[in-house]
């Protein structure tokens, strides 16, 4: 499971489709995600990108990762983003 946006690097570089995965996710408390989104060109090759992140969690809600990203979705930076 993994989103894919096009991004512009923090060198300036634009990936096309871009693959962002959700790893490293913990759950603190009853009511907090916290997870880490990594971005590579194709989801193989090592990420250009490592941005720590941290959302409500509804523990009869959707699993973690879904709930992840569901919420990076909702971020200006993941705007119009596609599953993959």
């Amino acid at each position: 499971m993994a989103i894919e946006k096009t991004v512009t690097t923090s060198y300036g570089i634009e990936v096309q489709d871009a693959y962002h995965r959700v790893e490293g996710l913990s759950i603190i408390g009853k009511d907090q995600i916290h997870f880490r989104v990594r971005s590579s060109v194709d989801g193989v090759l090592p990420h250009f990108s490592d941005v720590e992140y941290q959302c409500a969690y509804e523990l009869d809600g959707q699993n973690p990762i879904k709930q992840a990203y569901k919420h990076l979705k909702t971020l200006s930076e993941f705007t119009n983003s596609m599953d993959c």
